[in-house]
């Protein structure tokens, strides 16, 4: 049994859909955020740094070299010929709608690229750009809106100065929807004064939305951020690895089986991760996971997720 046999993943459904492997290349294209930049604040979320995910830190190669060296990489690893650009880092639908159409037309016009997944926050997708989106789509294109939500508590995104609330995650996913968009959310576990049982709240209002697709991220304490410094004082202790794979498998028992699962877990470079020390152990989370759903006779979607509403 392997974790596909519990879990509807993303890797799978693309290997159904298009008959071979299809992978994520990771780019940053140069964009910023508007929680960075001044617009709506200074310095970003409590927990952002981008350089724990984005190795090319804020001086990226250009995005035909990024895309060319992962494709090489992933071709030599999996023997995959197709490929989505990944605009990853940062908020990649934070730009005049012409230059994203600039930067977005140049990925796909690369070998191998059969799509794009877009990173964004969901106070930025103006209608301008998801129409954009929907163009590629109706093209032919694989097209993911990926949305940060991180948790459906306002009190807990103002806590991390996200910027944003639930609210205007339920406008995005909802317009990203009349274009007939799929909608990856991101979620994070472990988010400071949030319980399992937020988690859980949130994945269900997230699923009253409807969404087609979810990542799960435990949260990770990074050097360069305010959340190190709380850290540092005594005032966030991070989940343990445990309590991180117990709550996502009863987060993947109250999906629905259709659901795509892009990731169940994240990890962040050595050089800049300070705790918990386990996030950088990915292969033994998901094992981990697989393993507590493989003892509890479990699977994607065996728990109505209804029942875990307040």
């Amino acid at each position: 049994m392997t974790l596909s046999d519990y879990i509807n993943t993303f890797g799978q459904a693309m290997l159904s859909r298009y008959g071979e492997r299809v992978h994520k290349l990771a780019i940053d294209a140069g964009f910023t955020c508007p929680n960075r930049d001044g617009t709506l604040g200074r310095g970003g979320c409590t927990f952002c740094n981008n350089v724990s995910f984005s190795p090319h830190g804020r001086q990226p190669d250009p995005i035909c070299t990024q895309l060319a060296n992962g494709r090489r990489v992933l071709a030599k690893r999996t023997g995959a010929k197709k490929f989505l650009a990944y605009f990853q880092a940062y908020t990649n639908t934070y730009d005049d709608v012409q230059e994203l159409q600039r930067r977005y037309d140049l990925a796909l016009s690369q070998p191998g690229i059969i799509g794009l997944a877009i990173g964004t926050r969901p106070d930025c997708v103006p209608e301008k750009v998801l129409d954009l989106l929907q163009r590629y789509h109706q093209q032919g294109y694989e097209i993911w809106l990926e949305l940060g939500l991180q948790s459906a508590f306002d009190d807990s995104l103002e806590r991390v100065n996200r910027g944003h609330g639930f609210g205007e995650y339920q406008s995005a996913i909802r317009a990203a929807h009349r274009r007939q968009l799929p909608v990856c959310t991101h979620l994070i576990l472990g988010l400071p004064g949030e319980s399992p049982q937020h988690t859980r709240i949130s994945l269900s209002r997230v699923l009253n939305e409807g969404v087609e697709g979810l990542k799960l991220h435990p949260l990770h304490v990074v050097k360069g951020t305010l959340l190190a410094n709380q850290w540092r004082r005594g005032e966030y202790e991070p989940w343990s690895m445990t309590q991180y794979m117990e709550t996502a498998a009863d987060l993947v028992e109250m999906t629905p089986a259709d659901i795509l699962y892009h990731r169940l877990t994240g990890t962040a470079a050595d050089t800049v991760l300070l705790a918990p020390h386990w996030c950088n152990w990915k292969w033994k989370v998901l094992n981990g996971i697989e393993q507590i759903l493989s003892r509890r006779g479990s699977r994607q979607g065996i728990a109505p997720y209804r029942e875990a509403m307040p």
